[in-house]
């Protein structure tokens, strides 16, 4: 069990940077629409003198299939288990890597090649053509979206040599966006990046926004500010929550059943040794001088980044892209957005995912991959923590309330204050999973519907995602979702599975005296919702947090019980008193922090197992017992 586990764990690592219903209003804009893709998601080849193409980078199907068949073929050998994963993996690694090494000053040691250069190469409508499994078409299923409104003759795929600097593929993007003009006859192009592709689309914008040739721009899940996970890798210094990347893998599959319960007791730090040990050296041969995993660090571990692996004089060159890119765009890079918005009249969308570790070990706020403030700007607690009742926002923002129902993070810095929607819960990639972040990037490309994040109370700027592996979803009636107030007279459960029925066992709030009797209650299909009075007020005071977990049964899951927590800021009074300090928090993403410090993988899922009982029986001695 193990060793298939590891085996799809690698591949999340190697291939998640990688990376429905929904309405559009009649007014969509007719410029043409640029795919910037997540990370390595340019194909890359090799033409020798002769001419003689060799396939460089760009994930196929048999490279997978070739993981999986040498692991397979190891599986029954007589060698440590630990060894089965770096045969399989390390030789490929290698040969992957081979011919994308850059050098120390920052240029490839092989003139690689992107497979398509121009616009009418990477218009959609020709690319599925000559290739209709869908390779080298950027992020398909938003592209496929998109196409059903404007046609896949006015989408462009913008190919890049995704190793360089944010700098050099930001200009690579300004002569690509001329190139589309020139081709299709208009004056502006609509742009949707995803990831990497939001950290090369800021830095366009922060170089050449004044040249006013973008009308929309949605940058999701973007890395602005670098990605936590490259630190945690280049650094060797990984140490993964199996647990997290276990859930991640649900979302991608949007599974409804909770199989983490099944599998959180394996013990997976192996997987951590053979990154470490094995890829991390092995990927330093050829990964160490890419200007984009230098400009993923965040600035705060940037200099200590550079201090373990580059030498000031050999590396000297990639120092100063780099260093250009950290102290020189990046500290500006909010005024010049806001400036695109403000001074050059262009909607910028940000959708940003939250409450969640970095899946490598780094203990901040992030979607897995990506932390909050390097996609937001934001200023955030240390994750699992929040700042205390009371706490004020940074910025004033005009009297607009900037910090998250859970105060763990605060909106009021960020790059865009009023264009930034952050959805807890949502893992790094997944915004197609989810039907929230999906409606604002439809709407984000081909029009204005969501102007700012105070365009329509549906869509408010801090959100619990919804993606079937959450399976519930809870807010009150009358507030603004993650927020309760007076007005409330409900507390209202949403089945958010596709398939399966839920049923709500029980409700247990923390931070006020209210109860809610789920006793009665039926099943719940799925997308549907139930509205409960609640018995108790709510606490006359404001800025003050409250939680509510919601513990349910699903109709045919595999396994008996399971817990979602959600967090209400009240406003409901006057402001308790900041003390100026942090406090533990359970995440609105389910996690339960009381636990975090047993280390016992086993004993943890049994401790887990057991609190649900446990609040399931203070649940009905609170409300059945207690009439």
């Amino acid at each position: 069990m193990k060793k298939i586990i590891s085996v799809l764990l690698v591949l999340v690592i190697l291939f998640t940077l990688c990376v429905f219903q929904t309405s559009a209003e009649d007014d969509i804009t007719d410029y043409p629409i640029i795919i910037v893709p997540g990370y390595s998601g340019s194909a890359l080849k090799y033409v020798d003198e002769n001419g003689t193409e060799e396939h460089i980078w760009g994930i196929t199907p048999d490279m997978i299939l070739g993981i999986l068949e040498n692991t397979i073929k190891n599986i029954g050998k007589e060698k440590p288990e630990d060894t089965v994963l770096q045969d399989a993996v390390g030789t490929d690694f290698i040969e992957w890597f081979r011919k994308l090494k850059i050098l120390p000053d920052g240029t490839s040691l092989y003139p690689l090649q992107n497979y398509y250069e121009t616009p009418e190469e990477g218009c959609s409508a020709n690319v599925i053509k000559l290739h209709p499994d869908g390779q080298y078409r950027h992020e398909v299923e938003i592209q496929d979206k998109l196409a059903e409104y404007v046609g896949y003759e006015n989408i462009f795929n913008f190919y890049n040599d995704f190793r360089y600097g944010a700098e050099h593929c930001a200009n690579e993007l300004d002569d690509y966006i001329q190139q589309v003009k020139a081709y299709t006859g208009k004056d502006k192009v609509n742009i949707y990046a995803l990831s990497h592709g939001g950290q090369v689309t800021a830095t366009y914008l922060a170089l050449y926004g004044y040249k006013q040739d973008v009308d929309n721009a949605v940058l999701a899940i973007p890395a602005i500010g670098g990605a936590g996970i490259a630190y945690d890798i280049l650094t060797a210094n990984v140490n993964f929550r199996e647990e997290d990347l276990l859930t991640f893998i649900q979302h991608g599959f949007m599974w409804e059943d909770d199989y983490d319960w099944l599998l959180k007791s394996e013990a997976l730090g192996f997987v951590d040794d053979l990154l470490n040990d094995t890829l991390v050296p092995q990927a330093h041969r050829f990964l160490l001088y890419w200007g984009s995993l230098w400009d993923f660090i965040p600035t705060h571990l940037y200099e200590d980044a550079k201090k373990q692996l580059l030498d000031p004089v050999v590396a000297a060159g990639t120092i100063e892209l780099s260093d250009r890119f950290h102290y020189e765009i990046l500290p500006s890079m909010g005024e010049k957005l806001q400036e695109c918005q403000d001074k050059y009249g262009m909607n910028i969308t940000i959708v940003a995912g939250a409450d969640i570790p970095v899946i490598t070990g780094m203990s901040e706020n992030s979607d897995a991959i990506i932390t909050l403030n390097a996609s937001t700007g934001a200023t955030c607690a240390p994750y699992g923590e929040r700042f205390a009742d009371g706490y004020t926002q940074v910025n004033p923002c005009d009297g607009k309330n900037k910090v998250s129902p859970n105060m763990a993070y605060d909106l009021s810095t960020a790059y865009l204050p009023d264009d930034t929607w952050v959805v807890s819960g949502l893992f790094h990639g997944m915004v197609y999973k989810d039907e929230f972040t999906k409606e604002l990037i439809i709407n984000g490309v081909l029009n204005d519907k969501y102007e700012n994040v105070y365009s329509s109370p549906d869509y408010p700027q801090f959100h619990a995602t919804t993606n079937p592996s959450h399976t519930v979803h809870a807010s009150f009636n009358n507030s603004v979702e993650g927020f309760a107030d007076k007005n409330d007279t409900k507390f209202v459960i949403k089945n958010v599975c596709a398939e399966d029925s839920v049923k709500i066992v029980a409700v247990e709030f923390k931070g006020c005296d209210i109860t809610v009797d789920v006793n009665k209650t039926d099943y719940i299909a799925p997308g549907e919702s139930i509205e409960l009075d609640f018995e108790g007020t709510l606490p006359e005071v404001g800025k003050k947090v409250i939680t509510a977990t919601l513990t349910y049964v699903s109709k045919g899951s595999v396994t008996p019980f399971g817990q979602r927590t959600f967090s209400f800021t009240l406003l409901n009074g006057e402001n308790v008193e900041y003390s100026g300090k942090n406090e533990q928090i359970n995440m609105p993403a389910g996690e339960t922090d009381e636990l975090n410090d047993i280390e016992n993988p086993l004993v943890k899922a049994m401790a887990e197992f057991i609190k649900i009982f446990v609040d399931m029986f203070r649940y009905w001695f609170s409300t059945v017992f207690a009439k």
